[in-house]
Protein backbone atom coordinates (compact mmCIF):
# COMPACT_ATOMS: atom_id res chain seq x y z
CA UNK A 1 0.00 0.00 0.00
CA UNK A 2 1.25 3.26 -0.74
CA UNK A 3 -0.20 6.55 1.43
CA UNK A 4 0.75 9.88 -0.48
CA UNK A 5 2.23 12.49 2.58
CA UNK A 6 2.62 16.37 1.98
CA UNK A 7 4.54 18.20 4.85
CA UNK A 8 3.24 21.80 4.38
CA UNK A 9 4.48 24.84 7.24
CA UNK A 10 1.20 26.66 8.10
CA UNK A 11 1.23 30.50 9.01
CA UNK A 12 3.94 31.21 7.04
CA UNK A 13 5.24 32.22 3.66
CA UNK A 14 8.84 31.00 4.30
CA UNK A 15 9.89 27.28 4.79
CA UNK A 16 11.20 26.02 8.52
CA UNK A 17 8.70 29.02 9.34
CA UNK A 18 5.25 28.60 11.13
CA UNK A 19 3.84 25.32 12.27
CA UNK A 20 4.76 21.92 9.98
CA UNK A 21 1.81 19.39 9.25
CA UNK A 22 2.03 15.91 7.53
CA UNK A 23 -1.55 16.15 5.32
CA UNK A 24 -2.22 12.29 4.09
CA UNK A 25 -5.16 12.25 1.15
CA UNK A 26 -6.52 8.49 1.68
CA UNK A 27 -8.44 7.02 -0.77
CA UNK A 28 -9.89 4.31 1.80
CA UNK A 29 -10.16 4.41 5.73
CA UNK A 30 -7.41 3.04 7.43
CA UNK A 31 -7.34 0.72 10.00
CA UNK A 32 -7.30 2.88 13.62
CA UNK A 33 -3.79 1.76 15.06
CA UNK A 34 -2.06 3.03 11.54
CA UNK A 35 -3.45 6.39 11.92
CA UNK A 36 -1.47 6.32 15.36
CA UNK A 37 1.31 4.71 14.30
CA UNK A 38 1.90 6.79 10.99
CA UNK A 39 1.48 10.29 12.78
CA UNK A 40 4.21 8.95 15.28
CA UNK A 41 6.24 8.48 12.42
CA UNK A 42 5.87 11.60 11.55
CA UNK A 43 6.31 12.76 14.55
CA UNK A 44 5.42 16.56 13.93
CA UNK A 45 2.70 18.21 16.13
CA UNK A 46 0.02 16.86 14.05
CA UNK A 47 -0.61 14.49 11.34
CA UNK A 48 -3.96 15.07 9.47
CA UNK A 49 -5.74 12.61 7.26
CA UNK A 50 -8.12 13.62 4.70
CA UNK A 51 -10.83 10.75 3.35
CA UNK A 52 -13.55 11.37 0.59
CA UNK A 53 -17.21 11.36 1.97
CA UNK A 54 -18.78 11.02 -1.53
CA UNK A 55 -17.20 7.47 -3.20
CA UNK A 56 -17.90 9.63 -6.65
CA UNK A 57 -16.04 12.63 -5.63
CA UNK A 58 -12.71 12.81 -6.73
CA UNK A 59 -9.95 15.12 -4.30
CA UNK A 60 -10.36 17.63 -7.18
CA UNK A 61 -14.34 17.80 -7.66
CA UNK A 62 -15.63 17.40 -4.18
CA UNK A 63 -16.38 20.08 -1.46
CA UNK A 64 -16.88 18.02 1.30
CA UNK A 65 -14.35 15.25 3.07
CA UNK A 66 -13.56 14.13 6.28
CA UNK A 67 -10.77 15.50 8.52
CA UNK A 68 -8.96 13.87 11.76
CA UNK A 69 -6.05 15.06 13.46
CA UNK A 70 -3.16 13.38 15.08
CA UNK A 71 -0.04 14.12 17.35
CA UNK A 72 2.55 11.85 17.79
CA UNK A 73 0.60 9.93 21.02
CA UNK A 74 -3.53 10.99 20.30
CA UNK A 75 -5.96 11.97 18.49
CA UNK A 76 -7.07 15.34 18.42
CA UNK A 77 -10.71 17.44 18.54
CA UNK A 78 -9.63 20.48 16.35
CA UNK A 79 -6.43 21.20 14.85
CA UNK A 80 -5.90 25.24 12.88
CA UNK A 81 -2.59 24.77 11.43
CA UNK A 82 -3.24 21.30 10.12
CA UNK A 83 -6.34 22.25 8.60
CA UNK A 84 -5.09 24.75 6.84
CA UNK A 85 -2.26 23.07 5.27
CA UNK A 86 -5.09 19.80 4.48
CA UNK A 87 -6.77 22.56 2.24
CA UNK A 88 -3.88 23.56 0.62
CA UNK A 89 -2.86 20.22 -0.32
CA UNK A 90 -6.23 19.77 -2.54
CA UNK A 91 -6.00 23.51 -3.57
CA UNK A 92 -2.43 23.52 -4.89
CA UNK A 93 -1.71 19.88 -5.47
CA UNK A 94 -4.88 18.13 -6.34
CA UNK A 95 -5.69 21.20 -8.01
CA UNK A 96 -9.51 21.45 -6.05
CA UNK A 97 -11.43 23.42 -8.51
CA UNK A 98 -14.14 24.73 -5.48
CA UNK A 99 -13.46 28.36 -3.81
CA UNK A 100 -14.69 26.61 -0.41
CA UNK A 101 -14.11 23.19 1.05
CA UNK A 102 -15.58 21.68 3.96
CA UNK A 103 -14.26 19.17 6.27
CA UNK A 104 -16.28 17.17 8.54
CA UNK A 105 -14.77 16.56 12.12
CA UNK A 106 -14.85 15.68 16.12
CA UNK A 107 -15.55 19.42 16.02
CA UNK A 108 -18.08 19.73 13.35
CA UNK A 109 -18.10 21.37 10.25
CA UNK A 110 -14.69 24.00 9.42
CA UNK A 111 -14.77 25.96 5.99
CA UNK A 112 -11.71 26.61 4.59
CA UNK A 113 -11.34 29.30 1.84
CA UNK A 114 -9.42 30.87 -1.08
CA UNK A 115 -7.90 34.19 0.16
CA UNK A 116 -5.82 36.04 -2.45
CA UNK A 117 -2.50 35.39 0.05
CA UNK A 118 -3.14 32.03 2.04
CA UNK A 119 -6.70 30.49 3.17
CA UNK A 120 -9.44 31.69 5.50
CA UNK A 121 -11.03 28.88 8.13
CA UNK A 122 -14.49 29.46 9.91
CA UNK A 123 -14.04 27.74 13.25
CA UNK A 124 -15.94 28.07 16.72
CA UNK A 125 -14.92 30.50 18.98
CA UNK A 126 -14.33 29.54 22.35
CA UNK A 127 -13.66 32.63 25.02
CA UNK A 128 -12.55 31.20 28.01
CA UNK A 129 -13.51 32.68 31.91
CA UNK A 130 -11.69 34.18 34.24
CA UNK A 131 -10.33 31.66 36.84
CA UNK A 132 -8.56 31.86 40.48
CA UNK A 133 -4.56 32.08 40.33
CA UNK A 134 -4.22 29.81 43.33
CA UNK A 135 -6.11 26.86 41.41
CA UNK A 136 -3.58 26.83 38.68
CA UNK A 137 -0.43 27.40 40.95
CA UNK A 138 1.58 24.72 40.13
CA UNK A 139 1.11 25.08 36.37
CA UNK A 140 1.85 28.96 36.49
CA UNK A 141 5.36 27.94 38.60
CA UNK A 142 6.82 25.43 35.95
CA UNK A 143 5.88 27.89 33.26
CA UNK A 144 6.52 31.43 34.77
CA UNK A 145 8.06 30.82 37.76
CA UNK A 146 8.00 33.51 40.28
CA UNK A 147 7.53 36.50 37.46
CA UNK A 148 4.25 38.40 37.56
CA UNK A 149 1.04 37.35 36.17
CA UNK A 150 -2.15 39.13 35.18
CA UNK A 151 -4.79 37.20 34.63
CA UNK A 152 -5.42 33.34 34.56
CA UNK A 153 -8.51 32.36 32.45
CA UNK A 154 -9.48 28.75 31.12
CA UNK A 155 -11.39 27.51 28.20
CA UNK A 156 -13.11 24.68 29.41
CA UNK A 157 -14.44 23.06 26.15
CA UNK A 158 -10.88 23.19 24.99
CA UNK A 159 -9.17 22.57 27.97
CA UNK A 160 -7.04 25.24 27.72
CA UNK A 161 -5.36 27.34 30.09
CA UNK A 162 -4.47 31.09 29.34
CA UNK A 163 -1.75 32.97 31.65
CA UNK A 164 -1.76 36.73 30.52
CA UNK A 165 1.56 38.66 31.14
CA UNK A 166 1.60 42.08 32.46
CA UNK A 167 1.37 44.90 29.98
CA UNK A 168 4.44 46.04 31.27
CA UNK A 169 6.67 43.14 30.11
CA UNK A 170 8.57 42.99 27.20
CA UNK A 171 8.16 40.37 23.87
CA UNK A 172 11.63 39.07 25.14
CA UNK A 173 10.12 37.77 28.65
CA UNK A 174 7.81 36.06 26.66
CA UNK A 175 10.00 34.36 23.93
CA UNK A 176 12.58 33.91 26.54
CA UNK A 177 10.57 31.88 28.85
CA UNK A 178 11.78 27.64 29.06
CA UNK A 179 9.39 25.81 30.03
CA UNK A 180 10.14 21.79 31.10
CA UNK A 181 7.75 19.51 29.34
CA UNK A 182 8.05 16.92 31.70
CA UNK A 183 7.18 19.31 34.97
CA UNK A 184 4.92 20.76 32.95
CA UNK A 185 2.83 17.68 32.14
CA UNK A 186 3.51 16.49 36.30
CA UNK A 187 2.26 19.75 37.35
CA UNK A 188 -1.69 18.92 36.61
CA UNK A 189 -2.97 15.63 36.32
CA UNK A 190 -7.08 16.37 37.39
CA UNK A 191 -7.60 16.70 33.46
CA UNK A 192 -8.92 20.33 33.43
CA UNK A 193 -6.19 21.28 31.39
CA UNK A 194 -4.54 19.59 28.29
CA UNK A 195 -2.58 22.68 27.19
CA UNK A 196 -1.16 25.80 28.38
CA UNK A 197 -1.51 29.23 26.21
CA UNK A 198 1.16 32.01 27.36
CA UNK A 199 -0.06 35.57 26.42
CA UNK A 200 0.80 38.98 26.30
CA UNK A 201 -0.49 42.44 25.05
CA UNK A 202 1.10 43.30 21.46
CA UNK A 203 2.18 46.65 19.56
CA UNK A 204 -0.31 47.36 17.61
CA UNK A 205 1.48 51.20 16.64
CA UNK A 206 4.72 49.46 15.34
CA UNK A 207 5.13 47.96 12.22
CA UNK A 208 3.48 45.39 11.29
CA UNK A 209 1.92 46.15 14.12
CA UNK A 210 0.33 42.77 15.79
CA UNK A 211 -2.42 43.29 18.48
CA UNK A 212 -0.79 40.34 21.23
CA UNK A 213 1.65 37.97 21.28
CA UNK A 214 1.72 33.97 22.33
CA UNK A 215 2.99 30.56 23.09
CA UNK A 216 1.27 27.39 23.57
CA UNK A 217 2.57 24.18 25.17
CA UNK A 218 0.61 20.67 25.46
CA UNK A 219 2.79 18.11 26.60
CA UNK A 220 -0.76 16.32 27.71
CA UNK A 221 -1.21 15.90 24.26
CA UNK A 222 2.52 14.58 23.33
CA UNK A 223 3.46 17.94 22.07
CA UNK A 224 5.98 20.05 24.80
CA UNK A 225 5.61 23.38 22.14
CA UNK A 226 3.23 23.78 19.69
CA UNK A 227 4.96 26.47 17.04
CA UNK A 228 2.09 27.89 15.66
CA UNK A 229 -1.27 27.19 17.20
CA UNK A 230 -5.01 27.87 14.92
CA UNK A 231 -6.90 26.12 18.11
CA UNK A 232 -5.22 27.99 20.50
CA UNK A 233 -6.51 31.44 18.87
CA UNK A 234 -9.96 30.19 19.29
CA UNK A 235 -9.34 30.81 23.09
CA UNK A 236 -7.24 33.82 22.61
CA UNK A 237 -9.65 35.63 19.90
CA UNK A 238 -12.42 35.62 22.26
CA UNK A 239 -10.43 36.96 25.34
CA UNK A 240 -8.55 39.78 22.68
CA UNK A 241 -11.17 41.09 21.36
CA UNK A 242 -13.03 42.06 24.03
CA UNK A 243 -9.82 43.28 26.36
CA UNK A 244 -8.96 45.21 22.89
CA UNK A 245 -12.66 46.55 21.85
CA UNK A 246 -11.43 45.14 18.23
CA UNK A 247 -12.84 42.14 15.74
CA UNK A 248 -10.24 42.18 13.25
CA UNK A 249 -6.84 41.51 14.99
CA UNK A 250 -3.06 40.26 13.71
CA UNK A 251 -1.48 37.94 15.91
CA UNK A 252 1.87 36.45 16.53
CA UNK A 253 3.36 33.18 18.04
CA UNK A 254 6.43 33.35 19.45
CA UNK A 255 7.76 30.14 19.18
CA UNK A 256 11.44 29.41 17.62
CA UNK A 257 10.07 29.39 14.46
CA UNK A 258 7.41 31.83 15.05
CA UNK A 259 4.41 32.58 12.55
CA UNK A 260 1.70 35.08 11.75
CA UNK A 261 -2.10 34.79 11.67
CA UNK A 262 -4.84 36.94 10.82
CA UNK A 263 -8.01 36.74 13.08
CA UNK A 264 -12.09 37.78 12.73
CA UNK A 265 -14.28 38.07 15.43
CA UNK A 266 -17.66 37.25 13.78
CA UNK A 267 -21.11 38.12 15.69
CA UNK A 268 -22.37 34.29 14.99
CA UNK A 269 -19.91 33.08 17.61
CA UNK A 270 -17.83 32.02 15.27
CA UNK A 271 -13.94 33.52 14.76
CA UNK A 272 -12.22 33.61 10.94
CA UNK A 273 -8.53 32.33 11.42
CA UNK A 274 -6.24 33.08 8.09
CA UNK A 275 -2.71 32.51 7.06
CA UNK A 276 -0.40 31.60 4.58
CA UNK A 277 1.17 27.79 3.74
CA UNK A 278 4.38 27.14 2.06
CA UNK A 279 4.68 23.04 1.11
CA UNK A 280 8.13 21.81 1.87
CA UNK A 281 7.97 17.84 1.20
CA UNK A 282 5.96 15.36 -1.31
CA UNK A 283 6.47 11.60 -1.13
CA UNK A 284 4.94 8.22 -0.45
CA UNK A 285 4.65 6.20 2.79
CA UNK A 286 4.66 3.04 1.72
CA UNK A 287 3.74 -0.21 3.81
Amino acid sequence: MEIPVYTLDAFTNLPFKGNPAAVCPLLHELNEDLYHKIAAEMNLSETAFITLINPADTFTSGTRFRLRWFTPTTEVDLCGHATLASAAVLFQYKNNVNPTLVFETRSGALAVSKKKEGYIMDFPLNPPTKEDHNDFKDIIEVIVGNRPIQEVCLSRDTKKLMIRLPDSCERSLLTSLKVDPVALLNSDSSGRVRGVIVTMKGSPDCKPGFDFYSRYFAPWCGIPEDPVCGSAHTVLGGYWSKKLGKKKMLAYQCSSRGGELELEVRDDGRINIAGEVTAVLQGVIRL
